[in-house]
C-alpha cells in the first residue's frame, strides 16, 4: 500500500511558446495528461521546470496556474532551494504554500559547503519552514555530494521527511536505506535507477521521463513497490531508450522533445539551454510512434 509521497511523482517542465513566453494551455495539457494516467503527485519548480530562468512574477503565475488546474486532486511538492540559506528562507516566507504538501530543497550548489555546512543549512530551513522538507541530493548538478551520514543525521530532525537521492552511487543509497528511520522517505531522483531503489526498499521516484509516459512509469514503480519485479523490469526495459534520449542532450530539452512528439507541449527551452537537435527529435518521434498509445 502506497502512502504519503510514495510511488511516482513527476518533475513538471514549464512549457514555452515559440517566443519563449509561458504556454499556459500546454501546461494545463501536461497536468491533465499526467493526472489522468495515475501519477501519485506533482513536483513544481524543480530544475526540470527551468526555474532558474523564470522571473519571480512568472514563478508566482506558474504556481498559481498549477494549483488551479490540479484543484487538490493529487499532492504537490514545491521546489525552493539555493546556495544562500537566508535567501531560501525569504523565498519560503514570500511564497504562497497553500495546497502544497512539502518543500523540495536542493543541496547548495557552486559554493561547495562541507558536510557540516550542508547539515546546518537544512537544519535552519527545517526549523523555519511551515511545511515538511524533502532533501534533494544531486551531485552532478550541485558539485557537492551530501554523504549518507549527513542524510541520516538530518533524518532525525522533526520537519525533514525524506530525500530525493540522485547520486549514481548505489552504495550510498543502500547505506541510507539500511539505517534510515522507519518513516523517512527515500525517493529516487534518477529514472534509470528508480526501480533498483524501489526493489531495495525505497519509496518511489520523482521522475523526469515519467511525465512523458505517466501510465507506464507509474505502473512499473507501483509493481516494484508491490514486489512484482518481473513485470516492473519488463516495463522498464521498454522505456530504457526514452530515458537515454531524455538526457542525451540535457534536461529538459530531451523530455520536452518527447512531450512535443506526443503533442502535449512545444520543445522550446530558454537559454543557456537549447532544444534537442533535429537528429534526436527524429529518433524520439520514431520511438514514440512505435509505442502503444496510452
Amino acid at each position: 500500500m502506497k502512502g504519503f509521497l510514495q510511488g511516482t511523482g513527476v518533475a513538471l517542465v514549464t512549457p514555452f511558446s515559440s517566443d519563449l513566453s509561458i504556454d499556459y494551455p500546454a501546461l494545463t495539457n501536461l497536468i491533465e495528461y499526467n493526472i489522468a494516467r495515475n501519477v501519485d503527485y506533482l513536483v513544481v519548480m524543480g530544475t526540470t521546470a527551468e526555474s532558474a530562468t523564470l522571473s519571480k512574477p512568472e514563478k508566482k503565475e506558474v504556481i498559481a496556474h498549477i494549483r488551479k488546474v490540479n484543484s487538490n486532486r493529487v499532492p504537490m511538492v514545491l521546489g525552493i532551494g539555493g546556495n544562500n540559506t537566508e535567501q531560501v528562507l525569504q523565498e519560503i516566507e514570500e511564497t504562497d504554500l497553500a495546497d502544497f504538501s512539502a518543500i523540495l530543497s536542493v543541496v547548495p550548489m557552486y559554493n561547495k559547503p562541507t558536510q557540516e555546512g550542508i547539515y546546518q543549512h537544512y537544519k535552519k530551513i527545517a526549523e523555519y519552514a511551515p511545511l515538511p522538507i524533502l532533501l534533494y541530493n544531486v551531485p552532478s548538478r550541485t558539485g557537492t555530494n551530501m554523504e549518507a551520514d549527513t542524510t541520516l543525521r538530518l533524518s532525525s530532525l522533526t520537519n525533514i521527511i525524506g530525500i530525493k537521492e540522485a547520486t549514481s552511487d548505489i552504495g550510498q543509497v543502500l547505506a541510507i536505506l539500511k539505517d534510515r528511520p522507519e518513516d523517512f522517505l527515500v525517493i529516487s531522483g534518477d529514472d534509470m535507477l528508480a526501480l533498483s531503489l524501489v526493489a531495495a526498499g525505497g519509496d518511489g521516484v520523482i521522475s523526469v521521463v515519467g511525465q512523458g509516459f505517466p501510465k507506464q512509469f507509474s505502473e512499473l514503480i507501483s509493481n516494484g513497490i508491490e514486489g512484482d519485479l518481473a513485470n516492473s523490469y519488463e516495463q522498464l526495459f521498454q522505456l530504457l531508450p526514452a530515458i537515454n534520449y531524455a538526457f542525451e542532450e540535457g534536461n529538459p530539452a530531451g523530455i520536452k522533445s518527447i512531450l512535443a512528439a506526443k503533442d502535449i507541449c512545444k520543445p522550446y527551452v530558454r537559454l543557456p539551454l537549447v532544444k534537442a537537435s533535429k537528429k534526436l527529435e527524429t529518433t524520439i518521434k520514431e520511438f514514440v510512434n512505435r509505442l502503444p498509445v496510452q
